[in-house]
């Protein structure tokens, strides 16, 4: 259940309404503040407060956003004491950003510089 930026919905109520799951997928990874926290997360487990000083972003922003990844399956926590350390749980996810990483380089980063899809669009 990944909220999207465009009216809050989740990605289950995008696909209860017909979009296809891969579609909701990438709709859901399209937010800057959920790649930034999957791009972190890449590099090792981290609590919100790593996540806030890292990524300069306030508690609720954060929460709300891991609240979306743990809810779409990709990301999920252990607690130790009274901390909750959020890691990403689905290998899957590294070959995804690996192979966008390596789309956008052999495409000369084309799609960033779209004027129909870049960003602002």
């Amino acid at each position: 259940m990944a909220i999207n930026h465009e009216g809050g919905r989740c990605v289950s109520a995008d696909v209860a309404a017909g979009i296809p799951p891969a579609v909701a997928l990438f709709h859901s990874l399209a937010d800057e503040t959920r790649l930034r926290i999957v791009q972190r997360l890449a590099r090792g487990e981290a609590r919100v407060v790593d996540l806030t000083a890292e990524l300069g972003l306030a508690q609720s922003t954060v929460s709300k956003h891991l609240a979306c990844l743990r809810d779409c399956g990709l990301v999920d926590y252990r607690a130790e004491g009274r901390q909750s350390f959020y890691a990403l749980v689905r290998p899957e996810l590294m070959d995804l950003l690996a192979a966008t990483e390596q789309l956008l380089s052999a495409t000369g980063h084309a799609v960033a510089l779209c004027p129909v899809h870049g960003p602002g669009q």
